[in-house]
């Protein structure tokens, strides 16, 4: 029997961040939706977005993602729908950095500059494949394009897939820098692995989504059954014979949360056979001392220098909601998203 529950369905908490505009765009892509990616290709001074970020436009879905607090959406958006249906690159540029900028109807209240690509999806076959790719592995992303409308893309190290798209020209603030071609590296998402699904689960895992975070909940406990629709993927296991299943795979952060010391013991000695860099353990400083003294002596080796315990941020304040905020804000700090 199958033992892998993939979380599918209303249930499942939206993803966020460059994750939720990569899927989105993949989906799009699938469904031949008129749509178009906004890729942010060069930012200075203070701006609310870097380069890297997305949004995308016309699709069935809607908007998914923010360049800017709102105010530059709309006129962002007519301009793409122009783009998704003509098929050509366009390039916009938003620069607020002098005070007529800051003083006009539409200011942002930034002194920044950005540079943006507007690039059609239907002009990318093969783009839903490659972003799959992305989100299961562990390589960033690359794409490329030049003022002549050629885009490639792909995986670091891997194959790289060209399209040649009718472009605009260029606007004339440009035509004084060397720069005609850019290129933006998407890190892969960052992934978590909870081992143990409590009181945190349902604050936790939505909020770690919305930060773009892949996660797999382990728990073979009926009462916590209802949770393993918040994550991405779930196995219903005790935690040694999850990892067997998940050797392959590669997780930033590891999460040992069941509340349960005997399971606690289990997921600890087998973490100390990883690779997980960050090893999280909910709870005092005491049950860690506890845990330690029953786990064997190569077993504590391994752990020290990865163990964070108690695992999360010092926000004050008690129980599972600010628990489970503190935990997301810790794990942000080493894998920032986008």
């Amino acid at each position: 029997m199958d033992t892998r529950h993939f979380a599918t369905g209303s249930p499942t908490p939206p993803a966020g961040g460059v994750r939720a505009v990569l899927e989105a765009s993949a989906l799009a892509a699938t469904r031949g939706d008129i749509a178009c990616l906004a890729v942010v290709i060069g930012a200075e001074g203070s701006t609310y977005v870097r380069v890297g970020a997305m949004a995308l436009f016309g699709s069935s879905s809607g908007q998914v993602g923010w360049l800017s607090g709102g105010c530059l959406e709309p006129e962002i958006e007519r301009r793409a729908f122009s783009v998704a249906r003509q098929q050509r690159i366009e390039w916009i540029e938003i620069d607020t950095r002098d005070d007529e900028s800051l003083f006009s109807g539409h200011a942002v209240g930034c002194r920044g500059r950005l540079r943006i690509a507007l690039i059609p999806l239907m002009a990318m076959p093969g783009w839903n494949e490659l972003v799959a790719a992305w989100r299961a592995g562990v390589e960033e992303l690359r794409i490329e394009v030049n003022l002549n409308g050629d885009v490639c893309s792909g995986l670091a190290g891997g194959e790289m897939l060209h399209w040649s798209i009718a472009a605009s020209v260029l606007p004339e603030s440009w035509a004084n820098d060397e720069a005609r071609s850019w290129r933006v590296s998407i890190a892969a998402p960052p992934k978590a692995l909870i081992l143990g699904a409590g009181p945190e689960t349902s604050v936790l895992l939505p909020l770690l989504r919305d930060l773009g975070w892949m996660t797999t909940l382990v728990d073979h406990r009926t009462r916590w059954a209802s949770l393993m629709c918040l994550a991405d993927d779930a196995l219903k296991l005790a935690p040694q014979a999850a990892w067997l299943s998940l050797q392959s795979s590669h997780f930033d952060a590891a999460l040992v949360m069941y509340h349960n010391f005997e399971l606690d013991r289990e997921a600890l000695a087998t973490l100390a056979c990883s690779d997980v860099s960050f090893v999280g353990l909910l709870g005092p400083k005491r049950r860690r001392v506890d845990l330690f003294a029953v786990l064997p002596v190569a077993a504590r080796i391994a752990l020290q220098p990865r163990l964070h315990s108690p695992v999360g941020l010092d926000l004050g304040g008690r129980g599972p909601a600010t628990i489970a905020l503190s935990i997301a804000a810790q794990l942000h700090t080493i894998r920032p998203t986008a």
